[in-house]
């Protein structure tokens, strides 16, 4: 256990170096994690627990009561990234199988895997889990609409299959962690949850290196316009995560959830994406969705260590202010 928790803390504390290793390996060898990826959604449930682990019923519950960063993640998520995502790719691309490629995949709901950052960088979880559930459960009528409007086709979304995915993944484990820490009077929170996270991290890999087979085709074709589709979305999946730092800075949100806004902002759940792209629009419209598979979990990581130097910053600003006014009351008192 004491070598798990080591290799874990090093994982941790190495995201962005560990995270683009995981994809370079899953591109390179697809055959050999292909055959693994079914295990996927049930490590994640595992990591939906540990996470849920650190939250009661009344943290979820004062999210839904005072929903203001719950409802400025779903407007930028639903609302201001397709937009502009359609606004920018009708003026990069000329290809309107391109164009719908990139309005799906700025279209489609907040990442599951959002979840796992949020946990990993002590982010408020359950408003986390609030917006996954909600943009999950919304994105069935949001879809077809967004589509509708910004592409100008129509489509028909089975929620069957989101649905499901979401129990498996997130409902059931999340419902599960939050008694447990409830019943046993924290218990969960302080003991269980330090002790599984190494192991969680140690998932992590895992369910990184799975996924990125998907993106391996793609990588092997150096096909220019491959190659166009994937600086485009390097470059708007980077302005996703700023617009999420962004958007928590002007609503001040506290420490927690300014991590939380920025990570569900900036990540998407690119396997409904790709679902939708090649269900509905099979032929180029795929490749911007899948293109987020090799950049949103680097960026996460990336984004992940700028935060938490931008936080480390703010709160020693804070301690000087603090000893800065002791200091002139000390003065004043002349203690």
């Amino acid at each position: 256990m004491g070598i798990i928790k080591r290799v874990g803390t090093f994982v941790g504390s190495h995201m962005p170096f560990v995270i683009p290793s995981c994809i370079i390996v899953g591109c390179l060898a697809p055959d050999v994690f292909a055959t693994i990826k079914w295990i996927v959604p049930y490590l994640f449930a595992v990591i939906t627990f540990q996470g849920s682990l650190n939250t009661t019923i009344g943290q979820v519950a004062r999210t839904f009561r005072h929903p203001r960063e719950l409802l400025g993640i779903l407007f930028m998520s639903t609302v201001a990234m397709p937009a502009l995502a359609r606004l920018v790719g009708g003026l990069v691309f000329s290809d309107p199988e391109i164009v719908t490629g990139i309005v799906i995949e700025y279209s489609i709901p907040v990442a599951v895997v959002s979840f796992m950052w949020v946990d990993m960088f002590q982010g408020n979880v359950s408003l986390g889990l609030a917006a996954i559930l909600t943009s999950t459960i919304i994105a069935p009528f949001t879809i077809p609409l967004l589509i509708q409007i910004l592409v100008g086709s129509q489509v028909t979304i089975d929620p069957t299959g989101m649905i499901g995915d979401l129990v498996v993944q997130i409902a059931l484990p999340a419902v599960a962690g939050v008694a447990v820490n409830q019943l046993s009077g924290g218990w969960g929170h302080e003991k269980l949850s330090p002790e599984l996270a190494p192991i969680c991290r140690l998932l992590t890999i895992v369910v990184v290196t799975c996924n990125a087979t998907g993106m391996a085709e793609f990588v092997r074709t150096f096909d220019p316009v491959v190659i166009e589709v994937a600086v485009f979305i390097l470059a708007f999946a980077i302005c996703g995560f700023l617009l999420g730092m962004l958007m928590a800075k002007l609503m001040r949100a506290p420490m927690a959830d300014f991590y939380t806004m920025t990570f569900c902002t900036g990540l998407r759940n690119i396997s409904s994406g790709s679902v939708i792209a090649s269900q509905f629009f099979p032929g180029a419209a795929i490749v911007p969705v899948m293109m987020g598979t090799l950049f949103q979990q680097v960026l996460a990581a990336i984004f992940g260590q700028v935060m938490q130097r931008l936080v480390g910053e703010e709160r020693e600003r804070e301690r000087s202010r603090v000893r800065s006014a002791r200091e002139l009351l000390r003065r004043r008192t002349g203690r």
